[in-house]
């Protein structure tokens, strides 16, 4: 998909000129985890518009959780979020599908015997059938291979086919932003790099991004900022250049994260 013409700004993302405050994402002292475990711990930081953040820290830090509770996979017990300013805390997922909130949670999330178009269409049920067709076709152009492969079995496409096929799934909704866990997962080189390239151009054209990535090196070189959790609790938020521009800071925040025979490691 390198060479394919990008859409031009308000296709994906807000429409141009409808950015009033440069505050996408704001947690606020947020509490949240699973039963009498606490992972998110009085968590606080702000994402900007049209940026890629990407959240690294240890195994166990709340990384992914962070995402589920953005998402409304899980309820905050205490705490506040908000949406260009608008609480949306505890808000459900259809609520937070329609203010353009799209999820690509980790590992494959597909129907496997259905076919990718199939899996395309699932993918728009929020914004209706013939608003689903109309857009299946521009999202497709960034995926030539699965663009190919519509009528095969999404079990039968490769690794790399499949992580695309989710992508362009949530494409379809024209997030304003983008919530990606784990991209890289399964797939090669070659193609974690087209996947960080796609997010950067998503970013630039307005789109939102946060994204958990095992491969924190290689993600660093694409994102605008980087959020370091530890105990589910903020440690450190700078931008992207300065961790990878700081040796020190690339030991103590990257340490083995950062080749590709690190990706077996298990998430936050």
């Amino acid at each position: 998909w390198r060479n394919l013409r990008w859409p031009q700004v308000g296709e994906f993302g807000w429409p141009p000129g409808t950015m009033t405050s440069n505050t996408c994402i704001e947690f606020q002292d947020v509490v949240a985890g699973y039963k009498d475990f606490m992972i998110l711990n009085n968590l606080s930081f702000q994402v900007p518009n049209g940026s890629i953040t990407l959240l690294i820290g240890p195994n166990g830090a709340g990384k992914s959780t962070v995402l589920k509770t953005l998402f409304g996979l899980l309820k905050p017990r205490r705490g506040r979020i908000t949406l260009h300013g608008e609480d949306v805390t505890g808000a459900s997922q259809k609520e937070l599908l329609a203010r353009g909130i799209a999820f690509v949670p980790q590992g494959r999330n597909l129907f496997g015997q259905l076919s990718a178009y199939e899996n395309l269409e699932l993918g728009g049920i929020t914004i209706g059938m013939k608003t689903t067709r109309k857009r299946i076709p521009e999202v497709l152009e960034f995926f030539p291979r699965v663009k190919e492969r519509m009528h095969s079995l999404a079990s039968s496409l490769s690794g790399g086919e499949q992580k695309q096929l989710e992508i362009g799934r949530a494409l379809l909704l024209r997030p304003k932003v983008l919530l990606i866990d784990e991209p890289s997962i399964g797939l090669s080189p070659m193609v974690v790099q087209d996947v960080f390239r796609l997010l950067r151009k998503l970013a630039d054209h307005g789109t939102t991004v946060l994204m958990v990535e095992q491969n924190v090196k290689s993600a660093l070189k694409y994102s605008d900022d980087a959020i370091a959790l530890e105990s589910g609790r903020l440690v450190l938020h700078k931008s992207a250049a300065d961790i990878l521009a700081d040796p020190q800071m690339e030991r103590l925040f990257l340490g083995g994260m950062h080749t590709t025979s690190d990706a077996v490691q298990a998430q936050g």
